[in-house]
């Protein structure tokens, strides 16, 4: 198989991934793109010459490469320490309102979601949440909507619950069922899965919380400054927003308008209006 993708098959993919099926990948970054077409080519048995003649002619194959694609590596309490801080640093903050909206954008399986409700569960706030989770892969909503998350891994997820600061029995938020684990319908019911596509998508809520975590870095610095704008006008007045630990607002326009509440968890609090 070959692994090398041209800058005009790139540029021939991309224009035909747009105009037949409505989605822009013109702006995310060209190595990392490549880097997965190839992954995928190689996965698929297909070259990457005949790329372009399957996504074409066959939408089967396209939404098989778009999963593969888009999908992010995630875990349940990912990187314990930025849940550490938002429990420490963001959840009491969050409790002074009387109703509270979260979105995860790039919620990929549901990992994250699911881990901020139990954040919230355990604070008491569950109740008055709403969490919005969204990605641009209809299969990963699906998935996520299941609730479904395969029983071993179940082991590290309670690991870095146990290392966020988690004090519960993990177990008690999800039921085993064959290699299968289910998380509880309670914890659920307070999230909404919808597909929302950063690229072309807009402003559709006001929130108090954004969490959108290794995502931006597959996306050139164009994006990055379109989706920065998009969140920054998503939020509600102080609200919080928290990147991914490669991600940045240092080179952003929008990095004056706020404030770091824990620089090293990328977690960033949008300053009082002057």
């Amino acid at each position: 198989m070959s692994d090398e993708i041209s800058n005009g098959l790139l540029k021939e993919i991309l224009d035909v991934i747009r105009v037949q099926y409505g989605y822009d990948f013109s702006n995310y970054s060209q190595a990392s793109f490549k880097r997965r077409l190839v992954h995928f080519s190689n996965h698929a048995n297909v070259g990457v010459q005949d790329l372009k003649y399957h996504i074409v002619n066959d939408r089967g194959f396209f939404s098989w490469l778009l999963q593969s694609v888009t999908v992010n590596v995630t875990e349940m309490f990912r990187d314990p320490t930025f849940y550490k801080a938002l429990r420490e640093k963001v959840v009491p903050a969050l409790a002074t309102y009387p109703s509270i909206k979260i979105w995860h954008a790039g919620c990929s399986s549901g990992e994250e979601p699911f881990s901020m409700a139990i954040l919230l569960e355990e604070a008491g706030l569950l109740g008055r949440a709403l969490i919005y989770a969204t990605d641009m892969n209809a299969m990963n909503i699906e998935k996520a909507t299941s609730g479904i998350i395969p029983l071993a891994h179940m082991k590290d997820h309670t690991y870095n619950y146990q290392h966020s600061g988690g004090i519960a029995d993990f177990s008690n938020y999800y039921t085993a069922r064959y290699d299968n684990a289910i998380i509880s319908k309670e914890l659920r019911k307070n999230i909404v899965f919808s597909q929302h596509n950063l690229v072309t998508d807009q402003v559709f809520n006001e929130f108090q919380l954004i969490c959108c975590r290794n995502v931006m870095i597959y996306f050139n610095k164009d994006l990055q400054n379109k989706v920065l704008d998009l969140f920054t006008n998503s939020l509600s007045p102080l609200g919080y927003l928290a990147l991914g630990i490669k991600e940045s607002l240092l080179f952003s326009p929008n990095r004056d308008k706020f404030e770091a509440t824990d620089a090293k968890n990328k977690i960033y609090r949008l300053k009082q209006h002057e």
